[in-house]
């Protein structure tokens, strides 16, 4: 294994495999295929921006590991249809798929026009659903294989961001629809749901969004903001053998931030409690960087 990244998982675990990543060149992407590479991996990298991907292809293969990568929009059916097969052609079986791509903007629901409530359900569901069927009907159908679809903390749904939370439930609803029909061929599918990371993304959220970005670890009842490395960890268990009977299941990394209700005052564990071993900060990104807002 990478000595780089401090995995919890086996040394080899994934040796052999295959193991695509949408959204890799940046955020929970980069980091969850940093992971699987020191973990034996040969991972793809997918995404729009061919510089951010060949960036992280590089980081991956100086630390040891092996990666590739292509160039796709996600939310058109006919380059997902090349992507994959070109993926195919180049490497044979796909072992698993990491849908991560998606993005979203600040926005109450009546400034949301038609164009851009379309364009987030287009990244964040319909191109995650287009991925995942032509991997299927590509690969998994005929080997079997695990997908895992990155969601979000929507329980309570997204006031300000209606359009992800829109799309967000409906990737939940089709995980467990295909976790369901695609049983038949030995596929597992599952998802996760990252609550407040601290990534990258939240660098592109406008200045003015600062403010409150910083206040919402207030609103977490383990008094913090979750890493990359430990949304890495749950799609790394979710994609290993020792999930083989997990199916159809959401497992959300999120300091237990929907249990909060109106009422209860200040939730957030105090500073002696987030310091206790079975909370404090996972840090097993060798290469993490605090996003730019929280510095």
């Amino acid at each position: 294994m990478n000595a780089g990244y401090r995995s919890v998982f086996r040394p080899g675990l994934f040796a052999g495999q295959l193991i695509v990543v949408t959204g890799g060149g940046s955020g929970i992407g980069r980091c969850t295929a940093h992971e699987l590479a020191a973990l034996g991996a040969h991972v793809v990298l997918v995404g729009r921006k061919l510089d951010k991907l060949q960036t992280v292809a590089e980081e991956i293969v100086v630390d040891g590991g092996h990666a590739s990568f292509h160039a796709c929009d996600i939310r058109q059916e006919g380059e997902v249809q090349a992507l994959v097969t070109a993926i195919v052609v180049a490497h044979g079986r796909i072992h698993g798929l990491v849908n991560n791509a998606g993005g979203q903007y600040i926005s109450p629901l009546e400034k949301i026009g038609a164009k851009g409530w379309q364009a987030v359900l287009d990244t964040n569901l319909m191109g995650g659903f287009l991925v995942a069927r032509e991997v299927y009907l590509q690969s998994m159908q005929d080997h079997g294989g695990s997908i895992v679809n990155i969601v979000a903390d929507m329980w309570g749904s997204m006031p300000g961001m209606g359009h992800s939370g829109a799309a967000r439930a409906g990737m939940v609803s089709f995980t467990e629809t295909a976790a369901l029909e695609w049983a038949r061929s030995g596929v597992r599918v599952n998802a996760v749901a990252p609550g407040y990371i601290a990534s990258s993304g939240m660098d592109h959220y406008p200045p003015e969004a600062g403010p409150m970005l910083r206040e919402m670890r207030e609103t977490v009842p383990l008094g913090r903001f979750g890493n990359e490395a430990e949304t890495a960890a749950a799609i790394t268990f979710l994609l290993s053998p020792a999930a083989s009977f997990v199916s159809g299941s959401v497992l959300r990394v999120d300091g237990a931030r929907p249990q909060v209700r109106m009422g209860w005052g200040a939730v957030a564990a105090p500073a002696e409690a987030q310091g206790r071993d079975a909370v404090k900060p996972f840090d097993g990104f060798h290469r993490y960087a605090m996003p730019k807002v929280f510095q």
